[in-house]
């Protein structure tokens, strides 16, 4: 249990002094930020009640002895719990916006957010009118997606209901309930016949040594966000046998499969999955076309 230096006065004190806490204890830094310092600021303003592009000389401001205790609590926290800081603080950016976030969903961490920013550019040539979010969890991707294509519909799904209670919290947080929807739904069973010019998924895809040998911050996460099967790849089957069936003519599928992509190649080595590359680091990311799925189609259906 950590208790307050009498010596710390400062905002850059607390942070220093986070960042050395965290280093001491071995904790794993992999849910929006990859390093002791940042995780140590984050909690450092949240506690402070700063926002994230408060301006370096905060550094020099004094903290009262109300923050200190504050700050403290959040760090034995960190430290105790190994809680990833977004749990504490009930809240996490994506793709520049701001979203609610606890136990019930996955921290927003994908690199498809870099996609998202380019708007898809050059896979999505025209503006998308209906934008499918599958596995939603928080509904980052999706609303992120609705604030880039201003002109779109949006659906939000999950099979977890819990998740869905998140997301709708993020709609109207994000004034967005006009346009984007949240749905109950396993894979595709709750959507009908519905058809997407775009169906982007951060979807469960660790395999079960992963599971097992994660750290421990990783297991306070809804473990059905994250397993799928020994391979990594229960849900990405389905996914792409029945993809076709939902996209536009001129559609296309992003998904998100992790170090899960060499299992997948190995499951279909005949199929052209394009991987890419993002400035931000991230990788297991592929595009297909609605036509490449179809294409397909028999070898997805005999795996």
């Amino acid at each position: 249990m950590l208790n307050t230096p009498t010596h710390l006065t400062t905002v850059g004190d607390f942070i220093l002094w986070g960042e050395e806490q965290f280093d001491a204890n071995n904790l794993y830094f992999g849910h929006g930020t990859d390093n002791a310092w940042d995780e140590s600021l984050t909690l450092v303003l949240f506690a402070l009640a700063l926002p994230w592009d408060t301006d370096s000389s905060i550094l020099e401001q004094p903290v009262t002895d109300q923050q200190k205790t504050i700050i403290t609590q959040l760090f034995n926290r960190r430290i105790n719990e190994q809680l990833p800081a977004a749990y504490l603080t009930g809240e996490a950016w994506f793709s520049g916006f701001r979203f609610e976030v606890d136990r019930r969903v996955l921290v927003p961490r994908s690199p498809i957010a870099e996609l998202i920013e380019r708007q898809f550019e050059p896979w999505l040539p025209d503006q998308p009118e209906a934008i499918l979010d599958l596995c939603t969890g928080s509904g980052c991707i999706g609303i992120a997606c609705a604030h880039y294509f201003p002109d779109a519909s949006v659906t939000l799904s999950d099979i977890s209901t819990d998740a869905l209670a998140v997301a709708e919290r993020n709609i109207h947080h994000h004034q967005l309930a006009h346009r984007v929807t949240a749905k109950h739904s396993d894979l595709f069973a709750g959507l009908g016949s519905d058809k997407y010019d775009l169906i982007v998924t951060n979807p469960p895809y660790v395999d079960a040594e992963d599971i097992a040998s994660m750290p421990p911050e990783y297991h306070h996460e809804p473990e059905i966000g994250l397993a799928s099967g020994e391979d990594g790849l229960d849900f990405t089957r389905r996914l792409l046998l029945e993809a076709g069936e939902h996209l536009t003519d001129r559609g296309i599928l992003v998904v998100e499969v992790g170090n899960s992509g060499v299992a997948l190649e190995e499951a279909f080595p005949h199929v052209p999955f394009m991987w890419l590359e993002f400035e931000r680091g991230g990788q297991g990311v592929f595009v297909m076309t609605a036509e490449e799925l179809r294409i397909h189609r028999d070898e997805f259906i005999s795996a």
